[in-house]
């Protein structure tokens, strides 16, 4: 695998013979201002067959329990939620009251 370094505009120039490279398996850093930028290179070929379906050779396969279409008890489903009543009751010290702010002129056009 060759890896060949170029500045864009190079790459601008010449679009379609680096193209041409990088399909035969060259490996092409694109440089702006002497620091990398991207890397131009072959596309992997595209799987043609379905995936096979199940467990892999040589894997071990699971079952899933019959529990576990069963539905949440509520505590936990709440926990899952957010809407779970926390458990320390600490009582919360009173929040001191906004101040309001001043309006300021704005300085748009009059309507």
């Amino acid at each position: 695998m060759v890896m060949i370094k170029v500045n864009v505009f190079e790459v601008k120039a010449k679009l379609s013979e680096y193209l041409d490279r990088a399909a035969g398996g060259d490996r092409i850093v694109i440089y702006r201002h002497n620091k990398p930028v991207a890397e131009l290179r072959a596309v992997e070929e595209a799987r043609t067959e379905p995936r096979p379906i199940g467990p892999l050779p040589g894997r071990p396969a699971f079952k899933v329990p019959a529990s576990f279409f069963k539905p949440l008890p509520d505590d936990e489903l709440d926990q899952w939620e957010g809407t779970e009543t926390p458990r320390s009751t600490r009582a919360k010290a009173p929040r001191a009251p906004r101040r309001e702010r001043k309006r300021r002129p704005s300085r748009g056009r009059a309507r």
